[in-house]
């Protein structure tokens, strides 16, 4: 599976760290970054913020049948987290036993490997949850 490695690097502050936006004018905060407020529109200004690293499970799955590229990696989890500041991002679970996984449970976000195109292609990096 081809990837671009610009499209990557766009997302570099999103991927590696957690970086989305904040409206100063509500103080809602939305990851990924945003650059006009769904709130306040053109009144709104937003700007850069990093959001934090721990949250809860809000909901979860485990996938058995994975997209093309991940289909040695199953079964595992993914959740929706909802970080300390109410906003929610969709992850993969790793490194959590099975019976710690619920709605609810404390997770903390690791930076692990997202894929790699072969041996000698890119090898894309990222944010991942982990039960605390």
């Amino acid at each position: 599976m081809k990837r671009s490695l610009p499209l990557l690097w766009r997302r570099i502050n999103e991927r590696y760290n957690l970086v989305g936006s904040i409206c100063q004018t509500c103080n809602t905060p939305y990851f990924p970054s945003r650059k006009i407020c769904p709130k306040c529109r053109r009144k709104g200004k937003l700007i850069s913020q990093k959001m934090p690293n721990e949250g809860k499970i809000f909901t979860f799955t485990q996938v058995h049948a994975a997209p093309a590229g991940f289909e040695h990696e199953t079964p595992y989890f993914m959740a929706i987290i909802q970080l300390k500041n109410d906003v929610k991002v969709l992850a993969q679970l790793v490194d959590s036993p099975v019976e710690k996984v619920k709605i609810g449970a404390n997770a903390k976000m690791v930076f692990r490997k997202i894929y790699e195109d072969n041996h000698e292609g890119a090898i894309a990096y990222g944010y991942k949850f982990k039960i605390v």
